[in-house]
C-alpha cells in the first residue's frame, strides 16, 4: 500500500511502487486533470506539484512520493470557484485545446508560490518544459501576470491568507 496526500485528502493506493503518479491520479483517484502527452517528460501535459515542485507525473513512480504533498489541478479550484489562475487563464482565453492547461497552470503555480512577482523573462524560463501545440503562448503569458497580479492585490489585502 502506497500512501499519498493529494489536493489535501488523504489515499491508500495499491498499486506496484514503480506506477507512474499520472496513472494512479487517472486510473485510482479519478483525477483527470493532468494528462498522458508523451510519458517522456518532454511535453509537461502530465505536469502536477509535489511539495510545491512542478514534476512529470508521467515519470514519477508513485512510491518516490510517499509522505509527500501532491497537488493536482483539481486541486486549485473547482468550476463554480476556480482558483486565481484557472480564472486568468479562463479571462484570457489561454486554452485553445486545452489539453495543455492543466500542466500549464500547476507550472505556473510551482512558479509564482516562489515568485510572486515573477518578469516576463522568468516566467517564460519557469514555463519553457511545458508545451502548446496550439500556439497560445502569449495568452498563457498574459494569464500568468494577471494571476500574478491577482495574488500579490489578494495577499496585500488580506495578508492571512496569503496564498493558495
Amino acid at each position: 500500500m502506497i500512501e499519498l496526500t493529494v489536493n489535501g485528502t488523504p489515499h491508500r493506493v495499491d498499486v506496484d511502487p514503480a506506477t507512474p503518479l499520472l496513472y494512479v491520479l487517472r486510473d485510482e483517484l479519478r483525477l483527470n486533470g493532468a494528462k498522458f502527452g508523451c510519458g517522456l517528460g518532454q511535453c509537461g501535459a502530465c505536469t502536477v506539484m509535489a511539495e510545491g515542485e512542478a514534476i512529470y507525473s508521467c515519470l514519477t513512480p508513485v512510491a518516490a512520493l510517499q509522505g509527500r504533498k501532491i497537488t493536482t489541478v483539481e486541486g486549485l479550484g473547482t468550476a463554480d470557484n476556480p482558483g486565481p489562475l484557472q480564472r486568468a487563464f479562463i479571462a484570457e482565453q489561454a486554452a485553445q485545446c486545452g489539453y495543455c492547461i492543466a500542466g500549464m497552470i500547476l507550472r505556473a503555480q510551482a512558479m509564482l508560490q516562489r515568485n510572486p512577482s515573477p518578469s516576463d523573462g522568468e516566467i517564460r524560463a519557469a514555463m519553457e518544459p511545458n508545451l502548446c501545440r496550439c500556439g497560445t503562448h502569449m495568452r498563457i503569458l498574459r494569464a500568468i501576470r494577471r494571476a500574478s497580479n491577482e495574488m500579490r492585490t489578494a495577499s496585500a489585502q488580506n495578508p492571512t491568507e496569503a496564498r493558495p
